[in-house]
């Protein structure tokens, strides 16, 4: 329609132009085989380790398989809302810090790097990312036993592993957003939004972050799912109030995946057990990579092959220099006319 807006075209929300929907939404199916593969490579390559130093010596370790390396993290993905209480960070910290959290453990496994520096990498990261910072000694000399060395020796590593995408769209921002929609309809008075349906929907979007929702649901319907927990009343209003005029009401097209949300929430939005946990932490110091263990024979090993391959990389760049001062040109020498002939042949064959 020239000069006008065909009602035909959906507009695509802004959601989907971020990358939290290009880069970090999977299946439940596609989370599965991401964590399996890491956690076999890395199995693969720490088995490798263990035998090249002594023939042998991995046949009888009890190495961690991917449900027991995501329970781990889950543990200390509750932890950071105890820490955040304990600096009055915002909400805005302790979730972007979660997601962070999840995201890390998508691209490395725990045998290589626990849980415990990681998250509070994390956190302080996100500290930064939200614009609401604090200095590294005011945050380590307030955790018991942490230095700023635990947090900057990885805190490139995080970002990385985040291929330092920072941005994070958030379901308590959802529901928010939800929650104003329900105000401006004029059948939804004040006494059918209580505030304490709010609250305790904001509590569902809490638990949420205990569990894969976000890594495969988009804010918005986890947010609606939560206010489905609290009030379904009030999810239904809403989001009929969205579907006038469709032939299908929206709630309806909605209703499996709130209800898989839903579920998800109630059945694991909450921490894990800690007995189980420990068991696995108490494994994890028998099968952790040893080439990421200060002090041992392969750290030392990996240490020196580093030290050669630098030593290598300096020694290049050293000659580099050298010749080309001992040549009177810091930027190389100029080509004479017998050099400069078939340099430009290749040039105007090249344009061919």
């Amino acid at each position: 329609m020239p000069g006008g807006h065909d009602p035909l075209i959906r507009e695509k929300p802004l959601y989907e132009a971020s990358t939290q929907f290009k880069s970090w939404r999977f299946s439940p199916e596609q989370l599965v085989v991401v964590r399996e593969s890491l956690n076999s490579a890395a199995v693969a390559a720490i088995r490798n380790t263990f035998e090249a130093d002594e023939p042998g010596s991995s046949a009888h370790v009890s190495f961690l398989d991917a449900e027991e390396e995501h329970l781990l993290v889950k543990l200390y993905i509750t932890k950071i809302p105890q820490l955040c209480g304990h600096f009055r960070f915002p909400e805005e910290v302790e979730a972007t810090a979660i997601t962070y959290l999840k995201r890390f453990y998508l691209r490395n496994t725990v045998m290589d790097w626990h849980p415990k520096n990681v998250m509070l990498t994390a956190l302080f990261l996100a500290t930064k990312t939200t614009n609401n910072p604090i200095s590294l000694d005011s945050y380590t000399s307030n955790i018991p036993r942490t230095s700023p060395s635990d947090v900057l020796d990885l805190e490139f590593l995080v970002a990385q592993s985040l291929s330092f995408e920072f941005a994070v769209w958030h379901a308590h921002r959802a529901l928010w957003g939800l929650w104003l929609d329900l105000q401006s309809l004029p059948e939804i008075t004040e006494d059918l939004r209580p505030q304490d349906v709010y609250e305790m929907a904001l509590k569902h979007v809490r638990s949420s972050r205990f569990t894969d929702a976000e890594l495969v649901y988009t804010p918005s319907q986890i947010a609606l799912a939560s206010l489905s927990l609290a009030s379904p009343l009030l999810a239904q209003r809403w989001s009929d109030s969205k579907s006038s005029g469709a032939a299908e009401s929206a709630s309806d097209t909605l209703e499996s995946t709130i209800g898989t949300i839903k579920y998800l929430i109630t059945q694991t939005g909450h921490p894990p057990d800690v007995e189980a946990v420990r068991e696995v932490d108490r494994r994890l110091k028998l099968c952790k990579n040893p080439e990421k263990v200060v002090g041992s024979k392969a750290y030392l090993a990996r240490k020196v092959e580093e030290e050669r391959k630098a030593e290598v990389k300096r020694n290049k760049k050293a000659d580099d220099v050298r010749r080309a001062i001992e040549g009177d040109d810091p930027f190389g020498s100029s080509l004479d006319e017998a050099e400069r002939t078939p340099k430009m042949q290749e040039l105007d064959d090249d344009d061919d």
